[in-house]
């Protein structure tokens, strides 16, 4: 979050970008967070949190859906080398999420692979529409995040890691009017 308010503020360290840093890490990495993040080009997490190479572990999928082989990839810092964040970044104005809610909504099957996203993302459609409040899409857009966080946490393999405080996974969500990240669940205490 530090890393964050840096670029926010526009005060970048650029922090481990180098070619120091990468021949450090050319044979061992042991990044401090994993990220899952949407694929939306604005929303780069290594800038995003000033980081450098080595820093973090990041996926990235549309609107952040998840199925086993991301679940997977989600799992191997803190199962393999014992990284002790997972952070879920969803963001605003997110086009994979308006796409799936549109979808949804008027029962019109997106082309191609793009309908397992649609499909991944229905229950934080249907949180959004039942939950009510102002746009319903960066409802689904909180209520996505919120959700696979939640799920993480709960993951057979991931829960022990948590309940021990080996792990804390974390719900986060992106302005891109301001740059800012904003804590929506899981933070450690």
């Amino acid at each position: 979050m530090e890393g964050n308010k840096r670029w926010v503020s526009g005060d970048l360290r650029h922090p481990d970008r180098d070619p120091d840093r990468r021949e450090f890490v050319a044979e061992m990495q042991e990044p401090f967070g994993s990220i899952l993040s949407c694929i939306d080009s604005r929303v780069p997490p290594e800038l995003l949190f000033d980081t450098g190479l080595g820093d973090l572990y990041v996926m990235r999928t549309g609107g952040e859906a998840i199925g086993p082989v991301v679940t997977g990839s989600v799992e191997y810092g803190p199962m393999t080398s014992g990284t002790p964040l997972i952070v879920v970044l969803g963001h605003q104005r997110c086009g994979a999420i308006e796409a799936a809610y549109k979808s949804i909504r008027d029962g019109k099957p997106l082309p191609g692979n793009l309908e397992a996203i649609a499909k991944a993302l229905r229950p934080a459609y249907e949180q959004a529409v039942h939950g009510g409040g102002g746009d319903p899409v960066d409802s689904m857009a909180r209520a996505q995040v919120t959700l696979t966080a939640a799920d993480l946490r709960s993951n057979q393999d991931l829960a022990p890691l948590v309940q021990k405080g080996a792990l804390a996974v974390v719900g986060a969500y992106y302005s891109l009017d301001t740059g800012k990240v904003e804590v929506l669940a899981g933070a450690p205490v």
